[in-house]
């Protein structure tokens, strides 16, 4: 096994692995959204998705991962990540982000999804929230398009940073404290992937090649700190965030979203991207 300095290659098999990780995952996630209401504690929803893949037959990584004292990462409004699931009560308009991933087989799986917990309709804030969650998302389908044909990891974060910045509206910051890397037979691993453009290629893409692309995005300024739990991260100012996240991987054929249900195909083919299921 290659060291944690070095890009560890995936052979098909490991891959597959990997990939059943990330279907699990995905529809974890997609029952922890369902049950993500006004009045539901974040607790109660690391129970749903602890359930959810103990019945499947896989294990968390986040739990006891340096301490981390539950199975997902669930932040509030100005909490931007790492945020510990606890007795705090959902609210109408609240920004949730919820961080997961699991394991089978040994090989790793991780992403996320940002919920607004309220309706457009009802005012500027919501619909400032909504806008910063889908730009969010949207800059992390352009970040996975472009790991599909780069031959440099930097080329992720240029991705990223150019369709932020051509956004209109009021200008959303791109965290820079937190940021993608590798991931494989451990959660985290080389190569560091920048959400914004660095001046350096990064890593050269190969076969084999799996990360979790993660933008985070904010409505203020990007600075942070952690609070007195040692996890939790929130904005300086007190300003709202989003944070998307994907697990992808080259293969000899191409780019397969291994978290997506669909390999990534509805979010990518309109980017003139094609997904390729794992050989």
């Amino acid at each position: 096994m290659f060291s944690r300095h070095r890009i560890e290659l995936k052979t098909a098999e490991q891959l597959r692995h990997m990939d059943a990780a990330g279907s699990i995952l995905a529809s974890a996630l997609d029952a922890v959204v369902a049950a993500a209401e006004p009045g539901r504690t974040t607790a109660e929803l690391d129970d749903v998705f602890a359930a959810f893949i103990a019945e499947r037959g896989a294990t968390p990584n986040f739990l006891g991962y340096h301490g981390f004292p539950r199975h997902i990462c669930a932040s509030v409004n100005e909490e931007v990540v790492h945020g510990i699931p606890g007795e705090r009560v959902l609210a109408q308009g609240d920004v949730l982000k919820v961080d997961a991933g699991c394991v089978i087989a040994g090989w790793h799986s991780d992403s996320a999804r940002t919920i607004v917990l309220g309706d457009s309709a009802r005012g500027t804030a919501e619909a400032a929230d909504e806008r910063l969650s889908e730009i969010t998302r949207a800059a992390m389908w352009r970040g996975i398009a472009a790991f599909a044909e780069a031959t440099h990891i930097g080329e992720v974060g240029e991705a990223i940073e150019e369709y932020v910045l051509a956004q209109p509206g009021p200008r959303l910051g791109i965290l820079e404290d937190y940021i993608g890397h590798g991931i494989g037979s451990a959660m985290h691993m080389a190569p560091d992937v920048f959400n914004y453009a660095t001046g350096h290629r990064g890593a050269r893409i190969r076969p084999g090649t799996a990360v979790a692309i993660e933008p985070m995005l904010v409505r203020g300024g990007i600075e942070t700190r952690v609070l007195e739990d040692d996890w939790t991260v929130v904005t300086t100012d007190g300003a709202r965030a989003s944070q998307w996240e994907h697990s992808v991987a080259r293969h000899a054929e191409g780019v397969w979203v291994l978290t997506a249900h669909d390999g990534g195909a509805s979010e990518l083919e309109p980017l003139g991207i094609t997904p390729v299921p794992l050989p």
